[in-house]
């Protein structure tokens, strides 16, 4: 993504506690805003176009500029901590293409010294975003050879990547650490557990080390992280909300070297987002579901090579007139033992292990014989709407198969394509036209997921939107949905973008979807009205 200069004329920018600048090869700032927290000059509109060795003291400046060439010449992202007039700081630095970069400037964090045991008692706690993987093995050794307990928990931190890519890293960079500066305070006095500490381990990745025996107390403690993380984080008059999930092994009962007790309570913090249970223990279980899911690969390869995962097909229609509007193909996988497999039980797996592509591919196959019983008796507005996998979209064969798939006998102007919300932002806009000139309908799917570029919308050729899921159940009942449904029904009127709904169950549903202002819609509500040719598979 292309990322815009930091201006400060935004009151969350100027309160920002860091000093975040924009400063090209020559030390010039181009921009700045914030460093209320730092005892460095605020940087306001008149410290454009001024070298930084005016703005900050020569020592601090020297650095930065040594660090900013070796950024640009490296093109990678160069950080320090330094001690600067009595004041421990931390300097980061990013490239913005070939000749500036953004440095950042925030006040070190305090947490435990690198000396001594961190199973100690006398040892303090806190958060500490450097050197975490030397404490952390430290930490094991210690704790293995006195014997005593030791658990890790990993917390992924859903939304950081997203104000990263979608605002800037400097932002993403403040918002991570406003939240373990909360972290630190609000747990520094927890008395249930004896000692911990933190790191930041990736993007949106938190690691916490509690030295605390017994699972309740483990437990307890992490679950007060999360809270402390959950908690909206204020910078001026803006809000960031973060939905962290942790998961949690335990030395020497689920490892007892650190990469092994990482890996563990990695896989541990993958079943708590899937489950949206926090905090989930590392256990036999976890390792059997690990097994089973392999079996699943194996067999999802098998199913793939003998056709057995298929479309089923279900009606959409015009949420006013009750007009048919498209045919919209799910995947279906009917196992000759276990019988019918939620799409939600391979898909995961499917991409996991590579065999995306694979069935995505084979199922699009299965709609070239699909399409013509299909649309043989429905009418010619009525479309067949697929919606490939999100590694198969991305893949740059895509668009070609799409062109045999027309070639083939499938009229382009009868057919959807739905792309969900993650690969959309995935391609270049250049992809959504060749398609579309071909005269297929495009249709983004699971919106509101993430946080796309309003300017991708605006530009790409798309028909439809279709919000996901969990929105539109909700609303009505939540005035979060409420809000976000209005928001993005209000965005696609203006962007011609037709409006969809899944999920019409009933007639109060359809109503109050229609008050709301969505134009199509499927659900159960369809099944009734249309009887058994409703849920449809071809074979």
């Amino acid at each position: 993504m292309k990322r815009r200069p930091i201006h400060s004329d935004s009151s969350w920018l100027e309160a920002l506690p860091e000093t975040i600048a924009l400063i090209r090869r020559d030390g010039v700032v181009l921009g700045g805003a914030g460093g209320r927290g730092t005892g460095l000059p605020v940087l306001a509109g008149d410290s454009v176009n001024v070298h930084v060795r005016t703005l900050w003291p020569g020592e601090l400046a020297e650095l930065a500029m040594r660090m900013l060439r070796r950024s640009l010449s490296s093109r990678t992202t160069i950080e320090c901590e330094c001690e600067i007039q009595g004041a421990r700081l931390e300097l980061r630095v990013t490239p913005q293409g070939p000749d500036k970069a953004i440095c950042s400037v925030r006040a070190a964090l305090q947490g435990i010294g690198s000396d001594g045991d961190a199973g100690s008692p006398s040892q303090s706690t806190g958060v500490e975003r450097r050197g975490f993987v030397r404490r952390f093995k430290d930490a094991v050794a210690n704790a293995s050879l006195g014997g005593r307990p030791l658990a890790l928990a990993v917390i992924h931190v859903d939304g950081l990547r997203s104000i990263s890519s979608v605002m800037d890293t400097g932002i993403g960079d403040q918002v991570c650490s406003l939240a373990l500066q909360r972290v630190s305070t609000r747990l520094a006095d927890y008395t249930d557990t004896a000692n911990w500490f933190m790191g930041q381990i990736g993007e949106d990745e938190l690691a916490a080390v509690v030295c605390a025996a017994g699972r309740e107390r483990v437990e307890a403690f992490v679950a007060a992280v999360c809270s402390a993380l959950a908690e909206p984080i204020a910078i001026g008059n803006a809000a960031f909300e973060l939905k962290p999930s942790a998961g949690v092994a335990i030395l020497g009962q689920d490892a007892n070297a650190p990469q092994a007790l990482l890996d563990h309570a990695r896989a541990a913090e993958v079943e708590a987002r899937r489950s949206q249970n926090a905090p989930v223990f590392y256990s036999d279980t976890l390792k059997l579901r690990a097994l089973s899911r392999l079996d699943t690969a194996e067999e999802l390869r098998q199913a793939i090579a003998e056709r057995q995962v298929r479309l089923r097909y279900k009606h959409r229609h015009d949420l006013v007139s009750g007009r048919m509007t498209a045919w919209v193909g799910y995947l279906a996988w009917h196992h000759p033992l276990r019988g019918e497999v939620r799409p939600a039980e391979f898909l995961g797996i499917a991409e996991a292990t590579g065999l995306g592509v694979d069935l995505s591919r084979s199922v699009l196959d299965t709609l070239r014989r699909d399409c013509e019983a299909l649309l043989r008796d429905t009418p010619a507005s009525v479309r067949i709407s697929f919606g490939a996998l999100r590694h198969h979209v991305v893949n740059q064969r895509f668009v070609d198969e799409i062109r045999e798939l027309v070639r083939s006998g499938l009229p382009a102007e009868r057919l959807e394509l739905r792309i969900s919300e993650r690969a959309y932002i995935s391609r270049d806009a250049g992809a959504w036209k060749e398609l579309a000139d071909l005269g297929i309908q495009l249709v983004v799917d699971e919106f509101g997921r993430l946080v796309s570029s309003l300017e991708s919308l605006a530009r790409a050729p798309l028909h439809g939107l279709q919000l996901d899921h969990g929105w539109a159940a909700r609303l009505g009942r939540d005035a979060s949905a409420d809000k976000v449904c209005r928001a993005v029904i209000a965005m696609a009127r203006a962007l011609d973008i037709v409006p969809i709904a899944t999920g019409v169950d009933d007639e109060s549903r359809r109503a109050a979807l229609v008050q709301a202002g969505y134009a199509q819609g499927s659900g159960d509500l369809y099944i009734m009205s249309t009887g058994s040719a409703e849920s449809r598979q071809v074979i």
